[in-house]
């Protein structure tokens, strides 16, 4: 079992890097095919990934070159994590840093949610705050015209921001201050900041997102966004490649959630927004507890924890040393369709794998009661060791073969897991179905032919061999097996196999492994009760699969 699953595998993952999904960790590839929820943000998923500044404006929406300097000042001066709100800006404006100096950064968090810097231009001390809308906005008291900043104000920038945001703008908000000089500038310095104005932002969706959303959907594959944009936003972007939107847990609300509640929300929630990088763990988690098996696509530092926690990670070729590290798939292009078509072959991988548990697990249950059986009675050994080793070498042949097996297309329809009961039941009954035809064999050789043991031997070789090699094609597929085609090798080699075995007693080594000519009847008889066997494992697979669904 293991050198075949190692085979599956490996295989597997030959197949999906063709598919432009690079492979870090083979057990994955089974988890990636029982994969039903993906959890992913909308930047380069669902969107282009290539992020524009729209514009500059001021805060009475007129465009403004000043706001987009100030912007590009912070964007330029900033060292804390890499974004791509920030490449955007310094793509349209490169700063003359030539007359400023910086003095300080207060850095970005995931509370305050912007980045200050504290620069030395001209003759004075000036603060560029540049951040999410409302964080910026709780701490500006006026306007660059000197208005004070009151409440009809305020519901007036916030209708211009929710316009924006309902045509999939993202926003950011730019604050100055004037400070005096000092040896050291913190967070109590934000605050009574002058609002500037705004910086907008635009990521087209990517061509193909609906459709591969829709194809995910077949599968039985529910698509998650997790992202740090507004609600707005994240809505818009959603309804235009087809995506459910319609229920919404944004970061605050999921705060206010116990682990229980959060369960249960979750499972409901299409859409997560204005969430950190803390909270993606928790949804994750919460995911898996109500037994989904989870995907996470995350590309950043601060995805790795949801990365560890989910059951399969992946991420991009081009995401930081850490994603990549903790991921289990790189892929190659970020976009759905990738995604669906390693979901795919993972599912192969694991239907094929699940043929050799099956086709085995059966034989050798089957093998072991004959044996034992047949053994109380019988005054010699009903194989000898080097018959038995022989038989599990040759059948074992074709099971390579599996591993490149065709499949069809409704085991790859739903995500499909490990379940030791169905395995257990397939076990019991098709190995008391190879044991009763074992019986049968032994009955016709000892009380029709009168065999020697040396015969008996010989044809119970022969006919084991053959129902092993046989019921691989028919277990392999839940349809009748004269209708779904093996794969190449898998066919080749079995058919070879059957051929050879009633001829592996004439052969010239046979008589060193006990191995004696039998007579044409007994041959014709053994092929007779294979025939039969055949007969009564398809109709024995079409009554269990028919009671286990």
């Amino acid at each position: 079992l293991p050198a075949i699953l190692s085979v599956n595998l490996a295989r597997g993952a030959e197949i999906m890097a063709r598919q432009g999904v690079l492979v870090r960790h083979l057990h994955a590839i089974e988890n990636l095919g029982s994969m039903d929820v993906l959890c992913t943000d909308k930047t380069g998923t669902l969107t282009e990934g290539v992020i524009n500044l729209e514009g500059g404006y001021d805060a009475a929406g007129a465009p403004s070159t000043v706001v987009v300097e100030l912007g590009a000042i912070n964007a330029a001066l900033e060292t804390g994590l890499a974004s791509p709100l920030d490449d955007a800006i310094l793509a349209t404006r490169k700063p003359d840093l030539s007359k400023v100096r910086k003095l300080a950064e207060i850095p970005f968090d995931f509370v305050r949610k912007r980045v200050s810097i504290v620069v030395e231009r001209g003759e004075g001390v000036e603060l560029v705050s540049k951040g999410a809308f409302h964080t910026v906005l709780d701490v500006c008291t006026t306007l660059a015209d000197g208005a004070v900043l009151g409440e009809p104000e305020r519901a007036r920038l916030e209708q211009r921001y929710a316009e924006w945001s309902n045509r999939g703008i993202r926003v950011l908000a730019v604050g100055t201050k004037l400070l005096d000089r000092k040896e050291s500038y913190g967070r109590s310095d934000e605050h009574r900041l002058v609002l500037a104005g705004f910086l907008t932002f635009l990521d087209r969706p990517k061509d193909g997102a609906a459709q591969a959303l829709a194809d995910l959907g077949r599968l039985g594959v529910s698509v998650k966004l997790i992202t740090g944009d507004t609600k707005l936003v994240a809505q818009h972007v959603a309804g235009l490649v087809g995506m459910k939107h319609e229920l919404t847990l944004t970061g605050a609300e999921l705060d206010e959630l116990h682990d229980e509640a959060l369960w249960r929300a979750a499972e409901r929630t299409d859409l997560f927004v204005e969430v950190d990088p803390n909270q993606k763990e928790r949804i994750i988690l919460s995911l898996k507890k109500m037994g989904h098996v989870v995907g996470f696509l995350g590309d950043g530092v601060n995805d790795a924890p949801a990365m560890h926690a989910a059951d399969t990670s992946l991420s991009v070729e081009h995401a930081v040393d850490v994603a990549r590290e903790a991921a289990d798939f790189v892929l190659l292009h970020r976009h759905l369709d990738v995604i669906r078509r390693g979901i795919e072959e993972g599912r192969k991988t694991f239907a094929n794998t699940l043929k050799y548990v099956l086709t085995t697990t059966s034989a050798n249950l089957g093998n072991m009661i004959s044996m034992a059986a047949v053994s109380l009675f019988l005054p010699f050994l009903p194989l000898t060791a080097g018959q038995i080793l022989l038989n599990n070498f040759l059948s074992d042949i074709p099971a390579v073969g599996m591993a490149d097996d065709s499949v069809d297309p409704e085991l790859v329809e739903r995500p499909r897991r490990w379940d030791s009961r169905f395995i257990g039941r397939f076990m019991i009954e098709f190995g008391l179905l190879s044991s009763v035809f074992d019986f049968l064999t032994f009955g016709a050789l000892l009380w029709v032919f009168h065999a020697s043991p040396a015969v008996f031997r010989t044809a119970w070789f022969v006919e084991s061999l053959l129902t092993e090699l046989v019921i691989a094609l028919i277990v392999r597929t839940r349809r009748r097996f004269f209708r779904s085609r093996p794969g190449n090798v898998l066919l080749l080699s079995t058919l070879i196999l059957v051929i050879l075995t009633p001829a592996i007693p004439y052969l010239p080594f046979a008589t060193t492994l006990g191995f004696v000519p039998v007579p044409g009847t007994v041959v014709a008889t053994l092929i007779a009760i294979t025939a039969f066997y055949v007969l009564a494992a398809e109709t024995t697979k079409h009554w269990f699969y028919r009671t286990n669904r």
